[in-house]
């Protein structure tokens, strides 16, 4: 017996909308869809690996739980991440505060870092994802799913509803 594929169940190629929370080990909310269920291209990354493969073959209406390990989220904690610099790269009217995201210009272009630690001349900054080394809690409800466009493949994500880049 041959299934055909049908926009009932999430494969590749599909535009998924969905509606979720995410929460730490310790049960902290870390991110939620909000108003407007968030919507990615099925097979294109646009979503954290470990999440994308779980949500494979889902159907509209379905709720899951997903727990995503470090690995498959936003990778192991990098200790060779965390950085030094003199407290006289912030502007004079910048004072540094611990918890504070600053953004550093790199060969790769702009990176987030957050201030871990300060002292009397310099500034510990973490480059590490706030998210990385972290298991990932998700509960999943997916409200849609449709066949991309050919243009929304070619480009590898999702177009809005008027068809513009958000």
């Amino acid at each position: 017996m041959t299934a055909s594929p049908t926009t009932d169940s999430i494969t590749d190629n599909m535009v998924v909308s969905m509606r979720y929370t995410l929460k730490d080990s310790q049960g902290e909310l870390i991110d939620a869809s909000g108003d407007a269920p968030l919507e990615y291209l099925q097979g294109c990354q646009n979503i954290i690996p470990g999440l994308e493969k779980e949500l494979s073959g889902l159907k509209v209406g379905d709720k899951k739980s997903v727990v995503v390990s470090a690995e498959e989220g936003y990778g192991p904690y990098n200790e060779g991440l965390k950085v030094e610099i003199p407290k006289a790269q912030f502007a004079q009217d910048e004072t540094p505060d611990i918890g504070m995201l600053v953004q550093l210009d790199s060969p790769q272009g702009p990176l987030m870092a957050q201030i871990v630690g300060i002292d009397e001349n310099s500034v510990q900054l973490d480059m590490n994802h706030p998210l990385a080394g972290k298991a990932l809690h998700f509960e999943v409800e997916i409200t849609g799913i449709r066949a991309a466009s050919e243009e929304e493949i070619a480009h590898g994500h999702p177009h809005g509803p008027d068809g513009h880049h958000h």
